[in-house]
């Protein structure tokens, strides 16, 4: 990772959730790695147990959809200190979608429940103890797909035009108590979730996995695919003490490209 090494954590909590692969778990490993105490959050446990053999890291294995599950993960977070920092990573992804004829009420559902539900519950919480300090950080993890709209991804898009919305708002709520709440806005990164996008759509295009990644990195002014470790350093950056002046701001980390 390359995040910037002058942002110091120590005797920050971080509640980071998402935190099992990708982008949480990269940002729950450099926060940690810079003094932070963070409680880690994600559906997958084995992936988790991994992350809680890293010193400065506790897990805990929850689905955020389930009724009661951010006050319990938020409760846990508390057991380490006052909670300060929220990295919201958490996702249900775009390509389990279908075109809006096709798409069940469950599934939109489902996905607000997880894309935005527990940005909102989480939010509300961590933002008392936000409060109290008089110091806090809350950096949810939108997508590109939040500004601009793809077929056959209504309930992912709106999910995530929602979370701008609601970053907006709140940052509005924290900054006269010293906080701030900025989203991050990744295109393109080859994360598990991403992964199993391009699966789908070489499938039903009949192509390999790596042309569609190689026409995704094509379509990209900088020729590339955006790296994990370049999404968190925009990450622990909005989350430390360097980042006092950016309030309410949707920070795009694609390279330059719109999608």
């Amino acid at each position: 990772m390359t995040s910037n090494t002058s942002q110091d954590f120590s005797g920050r909590v971080a509640l980071v959730t998402g935190a099992s692969r990708g982008m949480g778990r990269d940002a729950a490993i450099a926060l940690a790695a810079r003094g932070a105490r963070v409680l880690g959050v994600a559906r997958d446990r084995e992936q988790l147990a991994s992350l809680a053999a890293i010193p400065g890291i506790t897990t805990i294995g929850a689905s955020l959809a389930e009724p009661g599950a951010c006050a319990r993960v938020f409760a846990a977070a508390r057991a380490l200190g006052p909670v300060t920092v929220l990295i919201h990573a958490a996702g249900r992804g775009g390509y389990m979608d279908k075109p809006i004829f096709d798409e069940e009420l469950s599934s939109w559902r489902e996905t607000m429940a997880i894309n935005l539900d527990s940005a909102f519950e989480l939010c509300h919480l961590v933002s008392r103890d936000i409060r109290d300090a008089k110091w806090g950080r809350i950096v949810l993890i939108s997508s590109t797909a939040g500004e601009v709209g793809a077929p056959s991804m209504s309930p992912y898009c709106a999910s995530k035009h929602g979370l701008i919305g609601l970053m907006r708002s709140v940052a509005q709520d924290l900054a006269p108590i010293g906080g701030t709440c900025n989203a991050i806005l990744p295109g393109w990164v080859r994360t598990d979730m991403a992964e199993r996008d391009a699966e789908m759509e070489a499938e039903r295009r009949k192509m390999t996995v790596e042309a569609v990644w190689a026409e995704r990195a094509a379509a990209n002014p900088a020729g590339r695919i955006v790296r994990v470790d370049e999404v968190t350093s925009a990450i622990t950056f909005l989350a430390g003490p360097a980042s006092s002046g950016i309030n309410g701001q949707a920070i795009t980390v694609s390279l330059g490209s719109l999608w």
